[in-house]
């Protein structure tokens, strides 16, 4: 697994990299949710690059180990993300590619696909808002609270709280030490991820996947932490429903995060889509 930087403008992005030795298929771009990082899909990088396919999983700006931008200079809005995302998948020269999301962000990525949707080869949905009666959780919500929120972002125990709230399930402490790393080596971290709840504008971005995905028709699956306290079945099942020839998959057992602690059904599943020919 490569750990790489890329400096585009004045933003440095962090991501990771699983090769296979060799490939001809489309690579696979992995967006994850608030307040993780590209290292949740580590373990279903790994068996992407096992099976040939390179996997690629970035840091967002103002998470995890890529820039933590002054709001001054970024914004962390939708927008700003979204301008953002398409500069770094210009850069990493990523023509054609799977494109998997989870969380809170991830309707970032849905909002690049629906733009972009001569790039996307197929598109795969992992507990992400995709209704529009999808809200911010309250654990996350009082984030972005005025004087409450500040004090809580510079807390690195607020990593612990809120994946193992999501997920339902405890952290190691290996991995958690990963995940609390940048809270710890900066408050930057802390103002950054206050900023991006703040500015998530999830309702709007909730209006334009709902419209824009009527007319979708790129190969698409949603799988789904059943337990996920956030984000209710009934959101993906209904998304399912708007999506001409989506395939739903419900794991019963997991919760929000659900490469955290399911990486291998998920991978199981997410190679049979991929390997499936288009209809």
């Amino acid at each position: 697994m490569d750990k790489n930087t890329i400096k585009i403008g004045s933003l440095e992005w962090f991501y990771r990299e699983a090769k296979p030795e060799k490939t001809d298929k489309s690579p696979v771009l992995l967006l994850h949710g608030l307040v993780s990082q590209s290292y949740s899909w580590v373990i279903l990088m790994e068996e992407l690059a096992a099976k040939g396919y390179r996997a690629i999983a970035p840091d967002w700006i103002g998470a995890g180990f890529s820039s933590k931008a002054d709001k001054r200079d970024f914004a962390y809005t939708p927008d700003a993300f979204l301008k953002a995302l398409s500069e770094f998948i210009e850069a990493l020269e990523l023509t054609k590619f799977h494109l998997v999301l989870q969380g809170f962000l991830g309707s970032v990525g849905l909002q690049y696909a629906l733009q972009n949707p001569d790039k996307i080869d197929r598109l795969i949905v992992l507990n992400t808002p995709v209704s529009s009666t999808a809200k911010l959780p309250w654990k996350i919500k009082q984030m972005g609270l005025p004087f409450v929120g500040d004090m809580m972002v510079q807390d690195p125990l607020l990593v612990d709280r809120t994946l193992e709230g999501g997920s339902g399930y405890v952290i190691e402490d290996k991995d958690l030490d990963v995940y609390r790393s940048p809270f710890l080596k900066s408050s930057a971290s802390g103002r950054s991820l206050l900023a991006t709840i703040k500015n998530l504008k999830l309702k709007e971005a909730m209006a334009e996947i709902s419209t824009g995905f009527k007319t979708w028709e790129n190969p698409t699956q949603i799988i789904w932490g059943v337990a996920d306290p956030w984000l209710g079945v009934e959101q993906a099942e209904e998304f399912a429903k708007l999506v001409r020839g989506s395939e739903l998959v419900k794991l019963e057992k997991a919760g929000h995060y659900p490469q955290d602690h399911w990486p291998k059904e998920i991978s199981e599943s997410l190679l049979l889509f991929l390997r499936k020919q288009a209809v």
